[in-house]
Protein backbone atom coordinates (compact mmCIF):
# COMPACT_ATOMS: atom_id res chain seq x y z
CA UNK A 1 0.00 0.00 0.00
CA UNK A 2 1.63 3.26 -1.14
CA UNK A 3 -0.54 6.11 -2.36
CA UNK A 4 -3.78 4.14 -2.01
CA UNK A 5 -6.74 5.19 0.11
CA UNK A 6 -7.98 3.55 3.30
CA UNK A 7 -11.39 4.07 4.93
CA UNK A 8 -11.89 3.67 8.67
CA UNK A 9 -15.45 2.71 9.63
CA UNK A 10 -16.03 3.63 13.27
CA UNK A 11 -19.19 5.73 13.61
CA UNK A 12 -19.51 5.60 17.41
CA UNK A 13 -19.37 5.85 20.34
CA UNK A 14 -17.25 8.78 21.51
CA UNK A 15 -15.07 6.63 23.77
CA UNK A 16 -14.63 3.98 21.07
CA UNK A 17 -13.55 6.60 18.56
CA UNK A 18 -10.89 7.78 21.00
CA UNK A 19 -9.79 4.14 21.44
CA UNK A 20 -9.38 3.77 17.67
CA UNK A 21 -7.05 6.76 17.28
CA UNK A 22 -3.81 4.87 18.13
CA UNK A 23 -4.56 2.14 15.58
CA UNK A 24 -5.08 4.69 12.82
CA UNK A 25 -1.95 6.58 13.91
CA UNK A 26 0.17 3.43 13.60
CA UNK A 27 -1.34 2.76 10.19
CA UNK A 28 -0.42 6.25 9.01
CA UNK A 29 3.13 5.89 10.37
CA UNK A 30 3.49 2.59 8.54
CA UNK A 31 1.91 3.81 5.28
CA UNK A 32 2.65 7.56 5.18
CA UNK A 33 1.70 7.93 1.49
CA UNK A 34 -1.76 6.42 1.91
CA UNK A 35 -4.81 8.67 2.29
CA UNK A 36 -6.95 7.81 5.33
CA UNK A 37 -10.63 8.67 5.58
CA UNK A 38 -12.93 8.10 8.56
CA UNK A 39 -16.69 7.51 8.69
CA UNK A 40 -18.10 8.75 12.03
CA UNK A 41 -21.47 9.85 13.40
CA UNK A 42 -22.08 13.53 12.74
CA UNK A 43 -21.86 14.52 16.42
CA UNK A 44 -18.34 13.06 16.76
CA UNK A 45 -16.82 14.62 13.64
CA UNK A 46 -15.26 17.54 15.60
CA UNK A 47 -12.94 15.19 17.47
CA UNK A 48 -11.49 14.01 14.14
CA UNK A 49 -11.17 17.34 12.39
CA UNK A 50 -7.62 18.61 11.94
CA UNK A 51 -6.31 15.10 12.69
CA UNK A 52 -2.97 14.97 10.82
CA UNK A 53 -3.44 11.25 10.14
CA UNK A 54 -6.62 11.82 8.12
CA UNK A 55 -7.28 13.09 4.63
CA UNK A 56 -10.94 13.62 5.42
CA UNK A 57 -13.94 12.67 7.55
CA UNK A 58 -17.37 11.59 6.30
CA UNK A 59 -20.31 12.25 8.61
CA UNK A 60 -22.74 9.37 9.04
CA UNK A 61 -26.20 10.97 9.53
CA UNK A 62 -27.43 8.48 12.12
CA UNK A 63 -30.01 10.89 13.61
CA UNK A 64 -31.78 11.07 10.23
CA UNK A 65 -32.00 7.30 9.85
CA UNK A 66 -34.39 6.36 12.65
CA UNK A 67 -37.79 5.96 11.00
CA UNK A 68 -39.43 3.27 8.81
CA UNK A 69 -38.03 4.74 5.60
CA UNK A 70 -34.50 4.95 6.99
CA UNK A 71 -33.30 1.76 5.30
CA UNK A 72 -33.79 3.20 1.83
CA UNK A 73 -32.05 6.44 2.79
CA UNK A 74 -29.24 4.39 4.28
CA UNK A 75 -28.82 2.49 1.00
CA UNK A 76 -28.72 5.76 -0.96
CA UNK A 77 -26.12 7.15 1.43
CA UNK A 78 -23.97 4.04 1.02
CA UNK A 79 -24.29 4.26 -2.75
CA UNK A 80 -23.02 7.84 -2.70
CA UNK A 81 -19.88 6.70 -0.87
CA UNK A 82 -19.25 3.83 -3.28
CA UNK A 83 -17.44 6.21 -5.64
CA UNK A 84 -14.50 6.19 -3.22
CA UNK A 85 -13.50 2.59 -4.07
CA UNK A 86 -10.62 2.50 -1.56
CA UNK A 87 -7.86 -0.06 -1.51
CA UNK A 88 -8.73 -1.09 2.04
CA UNK A 89 -11.60 -0.71 4.52
CA UNK A 90 -11.23 -1.40 8.23
CA UNK A 91 -14.46 -1.94 10.17
CA UNK A 92 -13.66 -1.20 13.82
CA UNK A 93 -17.37 -1.16 14.74
CA UNK A 94 -18.26 -4.78 14.04
CA UNK A 95 -22.03 -4.43 13.51
CA UNK A 96 -24.21 -5.29 10.54
CA UNK A 97 -24.68 -1.65 9.57
CA UNK A 98 -20.96 -0.85 9.68
CA UNK A 99 -20.14 -4.03 7.76
CA UNK A 100 -22.72 -3.10 5.11
CA UNK A 101 -21.13 0.34 4.81
CA UNK A 102 -17.72 -1.30 4.51
CA UNK A 103 -18.72 -3.57 1.64
CA UNK A 104 -20.63 -0.76 -0.08
CA UNK A 105 -17.35 1.09 -0.50
CA UNK A 106 -16.30 -1.56 -3.05
CA UNK A 107 -12.83 -1.94 -1.58
CA UNK A 108 -10.43 -4.63 -2.71
CA UNK A 109 -10.06 -5.73 0.91
CA UNK A 110 -12.41 -5.39 3.90
CA UNK A 111 -11.13 -6.33 7.35
CA UNK A 112 -13.00 -6.67 10.63
CA UNK A 113 -12.73 -8.06 14.16
CA UNK A 114 -13.24 -11.63 15.34
CA UNK A 115 -15.74 -10.45 17.97
CA UNK A 116 -17.95 -8.70 15.43
CA UNK A 117 -21.71 -9.14 15.88
CA UNK A 118 -25.00 -9.26 13.97
CA UNK A 119 -23.62 -11.46 11.16
CA UNK A 120 -21.18 -8.71 10.17
CA UNK A 121 -18.37 -11.28 9.99
CA UNK A 122 -19.74 -12.54 6.66
CA UNK A 123 -18.95 -9.20 5.04
CA UNK A 124 -15.20 -9.33 5.72
CA UNK A 125 -12.39 -10.83 3.71
CA UNK A 126 -10.38 -11.36 6.91
CA UNK A 127 -10.86 -10.85 10.63
CA UNK A 128 -8.32 -9.92 13.29
CA UNK A 129 -8.32 -12.37 16.19
CA UNK A 130 -8.95 -10.29 19.33
CA UNK A 131 -9.07 -11.15 23.02
CA UNK A 132 -12.21 -9.96 24.84
CA UNK A 133 -10.13 -9.76 28.02
CA UNK A 134 -8.05 -6.95 26.52
CA UNK A 135 -8.70 -3.21 26.54
CA UNK A 136 -10.50 -1.85 23.47
CA UNK A 137 -7.36 0.06 22.40
CA UNK A 138 -5.41 -3.20 22.24
CA UNK A 139 -8.18 -5.00 20.36
CA UNK A 140 -8.25 -2.27 17.74
CA UNK A 141 -4.48 -2.37 17.41
CA UNK A 142 -4.82 -6.02 16.35
CA UNK A 143 -6.93 -4.93 13.39
CA UNK A 144 -4.29 -2.38 12.41
CA UNK A 145 -1.68 -5.11 12.68
CA UNK A 146 -3.68 -7.38 10.38
CA UNK A 147 -3.70 -4.53 7.85
CA UNK A 148 0.10 -4.48 7.98
CA UNK A 149 0.76 -1.73 10.51
CA UNK A 150 3.79 -1.75 12.78
CA UNK A 151 2.17 -1.27 16.21
CA UNK A 152 5.38 -1.14 18.25
CA UNK A 153 5.74 1.83 20.58
CA UNK A 154 3.48 3.91 22.82
CA UNK A 155 -0.10 4.58 21.82
CA UNK A 156 -0.74 8.11 20.54
CA UNK A 157 -4.08 9.91 20.58
CA UNK A 158 -4.13 12.79 18.07
CA UNK A 159 -6.80 15.12 19.44
CA UNK A 160 -7.68 18.70 18.52
CA UNK A 161 -6.57 21.59 20.70
CA UNK A 162 -10.16 22.56 21.39
CA UNK A 163 -11.91 25.90 21.21
CA UNK A 164 -11.65 28.57 23.87
CA UNK A 165 -14.71 29.57 25.87
CA UNK A 166 -14.34 33.31 25.39
CA UNK A 167 -16.98 34.21 27.98
CA UNK A 168 -15.24 32.23 30.75
CA UNK A 169 -12.48 33.64 32.94
CA UNK A 170 -10.54 30.59 34.12
CA UNK A 171 -9.15 30.39 37.67
CA UNK A 172 -5.39 29.90 37.98
CA UNK A 173 -5.86 26.27 39.04
CA UNK A 174 -9.08 24.32 38.84
CA UNK A 175 -10.60 20.85 38.85
CA UNK A 176 -12.95 19.76 36.07
CA UNK A 177 -15.75 17.49 37.28
CA UNK A 178 -17.59 15.44 34.65
CA UNK A 179 -20.21 13.50 36.65
CA UNK A 180 -22.59 12.30 33.91
CA UNK A 181 -22.78 9.23 31.70
CA UNK A 182 -25.41 7.70 29.44
CA UNK A 183 -24.69 4.32 31.05
CA UNK A 184 -27.18 3.19 33.70
CA UNK A 185 -26.05 3.97 37.26
CA UNK A 186 -22.69 5.37 36.10
CA UNK A 187 -23.52 9.03 36.75
CA UNK A 188 -23.06 10.68 40.12
CA UNK A 189 -26.30 11.63 41.85
CA UNK A 190 -27.09 15.28 42.47
CA UNK A 191 -26.33 14.70 46.16
CA UNK A 192 -22.94 13.17 45.37
CA UNK A 193 -22.10 16.06 43.05
CA UNK A 194 -23.01 18.62 45.72
CA UNK A 195 -20.97 16.81 48.39
CA UNK A 196 -17.95 16.42 46.15
CA UNK A 197 -17.91 20.06 45.05
CA UNK A 198 -18.14 21.25 48.66
CA UNK A 199 -15.42 18.85 49.77
CA UNK A 200 -13.10 20.11 47.04
CA UNK A 201 -13.23 23.68 48.41
CA UNK A 202 -11.27 25.91 48.40
CA UNK A 203 -10.26 24.41 45.06
CA UNK A 204 -12.10 25.91 42.11
CA UNK A 205 -14.32 23.39 40.33
CA UNK A 206 -15.88 23.55 36.87
CA UNK A 207 -18.75 21.09 36.40
CA UNK A 208 -19.36 19.98 32.81
CA UNK A 209 -21.38 17.42 30.87
CA UNK A 210 -24.93 16.77 29.75
CA UNK A 211 -27.83 16.24 32.13
CA UNK A 212 -31.61 16.58 32.32
CA UNK A 213 -31.42 17.29 36.05
CA UNK A 214 -30.73 20.61 37.71
CA UNK A 215 -27.25 20.87 39.17
CA UNK A 216 -26.62 23.24 42.08
CA UNK A 217 -23.02 24.04 42.98
CA UNK A 218 -21.29 25.81 45.85
CA UNK A 219 -19.49 29.14 45.61
CA UNK A 220 -16.19 27.48 44.74
CA UNK A 221 -17.71 26.05 41.53
CA UNK A 222 -18.97 27.07 38.12
CA UNK A 223 -21.61 24.98 36.37
CA UNK A 224 -21.23 24.67 32.61
CA UNK A 225 -23.63 21.74 32.45
CA UNK A 226 -25.28 21.63 29.00
CA UNK A 227 -23.24 24.68 27.99
CA UNK A 228 -20.14 23.26 26.29
CA UNK A 229 -19.62 21.46 23.01
CA UNK A 230 -16.95 18.85 22.35
CA UNK A 231 -14.29 21.34 21.25
CA UNK A 232 -14.81 23.50 24.34
CA UNK A 233 -14.68 20.46 26.61
CA UNK A 234 -11.30 19.47 25.17
CA UNK A 235 -10.05 23.02 25.68
CA UNK A 236 -11.08 22.87 29.36
CA UNK A 237 -9.49 19.46 29.87
CA UNK A 238 -6.18 20.72 28.50
CA UNK A 239 -6.12 23.52 31.08
CA UNK A 240 -7.38 21.70 34.15
CA UNK A 241 -5.10 20.91 37.08
CA UNK A 242 -7.05 17.70 37.62
CA UNK A 243 -10.04 15.91 36.06
CA UNK A 244 -12.59 13.78 37.92
CA UNK A 245 -14.97 11.89 35.65
CA UNK A 246 -17.31 8.95 35.70
CA UNK A 247 -16.83 6.18 33.13
CA UNK A 248 -17.83 7.94 29.90
CA UNK A 249 -16.63 9.10 26.50
CA UNK A 250 -15.32 12.44 27.83
CA UNK A 251 -13.34 10.52 30.46
CA UNK A 252 -11.42 8.77 27.67
CA UNK A 253 -10.70 12.12 26.05
CA UNK A 254 -9.36 13.40 29.37
CA UNK A 255 -7.17 10.31 29.86
CA UNK A 256 -5.76 10.77 26.36
CA UNK A 257 -4.76 14.31 27.28
CA UNK A 258 -3.43 13.95 30.84
CA UNK A 259 -2.60 11.46 33.59
CA UNK A 260 -4.03 13.91 36.15
CA UNK A 261 -7.38 12.18 36.01
CA UNK A 262 -9.51 9.98 38.25
CA UNK A 263 -12.10 7.76 36.57
CA UNK A 264 -14.99 6.57 38.74
CA UNK A 265 -16.31 3.07 37.99
CA UNK A 266 -19.44 1.82 39.74
CA UNK A 267 -20.26 -1.44 37.91
CA UNK A 268 -17.96 -1.22 34.86
CA UNK A 269 -14.57 -2.93 34.85
CA UNK A 270 -11.72 -0.41 34.52
CA UNK A 271 -9.38 -3.09 33.17
CA UNK A 272 -11.35 -3.23 29.93
CA UNK A 273 -13.17 0.10 29.67
CA UNK A 274 -11.16 2.36 31.97
CA UNK A 275 -8.52 4.95 31.07
CA UNK A 276 -5.82 3.56 28.79
CA UNK A 277 -3.26 5.96 30.22
CA UNK A 278 -1.19 3.81 32.65
CA UNK A 279 -0.48 6.83 34.89
CA UNK A 280 -4.13 7.86 35.24
CA UNK A 281 -6.16 6.83 38.31
CA UNK A 282 -9.33 4.83 38.84
CA UNK A 283 -11.84 4.51 41.68
CA UNK A 284 -13.40 1.08 42.08
CA UNK A 285 -15.09 -0.45 45.13
CA UNK A 286 -13.80 2.18 47.59
CA UNK A 287 -10.22 1.81 46.33
CA UNK A 288 -8.14 4.21 44.28
CA UNK A 289 -5.14 3.05 42.28
CA UNK A 290 -3.26 3.82 39.11
CA UNK A 291 -4.21 2.05 35.90
CA UNK A 292 -0.82 0.34 35.83
CA UNK A 293 -1.63 -1.30 39.18
CA UNK A 294 -4.93 -2.87 38.11
CA UNK A 295 -4.90 -6.69 38.13
CA UNK A 296 -4.35 -8.04 34.61
CA UNK A 297 -6.34 -11.23 35.22
CA UNK A 298 -8.51 -12.91 37.79
CA UNK A 299 -11.99 -12.22 39.14
CA UNK A 300 -13.13 -8.69 39.78
CA UNK A 301 -16.07 -8.24 42.09
CA UNK A 302 -18.59 -6.37 39.96
CA UNK A 303 -20.53 -4.64 42.70
CA UNK A 304 -22.45 -1.41 42.25
CA UNK A 305 -20.73 0.33 45.15
CA UNK A 306 -21.27 4.09 45.15
CA UNK A 307 -18.29 6.43 45.43
CA UNK A 308 -17.57 8.33 48.63
CA UNK A 309 -17.30 12.05 47.71
CA UNK A 310 -15.12 12.74 50.76
CA UNK A 311 -12.65 10.00 49.81
CA UNK A 312 -12.39 11.33 46.27
CA UNK A 313 -11.97 14.92 47.44
CA UNK A 314 -9.17 13.93 49.84
CA UNK A 315 -7.41 12.12 47.01
CA UNK A 316 -7.64 15.11 44.68
CA UNK A 317 -6.35 17.48 47.38
CA UNK A 318 -3.40 15.16 47.95
CA UNK A 319 -2.56 14.95 44.24
CA UNK A 320 -2.67 18.72 43.84
CA UNK A 321 -0.31 19.20 46.78
CA UNK A 322 2.41 17.06 45.15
Amino acid sequence: MTSKSVVIVKPSSLGDIVHTLPAVHFLKLTFPLADFFWIANSEWVPILQDNPDLKGVFAFPRSRLRNPTSFYRFLRWCNELSVLKPELVLDFQGLLRSAWISRSLKAKRVLGLSNSREASRYFYHERANVDEEKHAVERYLELAKLAGANIAGPARFPLPQGRMISSLELPDRFVVLHPFSRGTDKSLTTGEITQLVKALAPRHVIVVGRSNEDVFVDRNAISLVNQTDLDQLIWLFRRASFIVSVDSGPMHIGAAITASLLSIHTWSDPRFVGPYNPDAWVWKEQQICQVRSLPAKGPWKMSRARPDPMQIARFVHERLLL
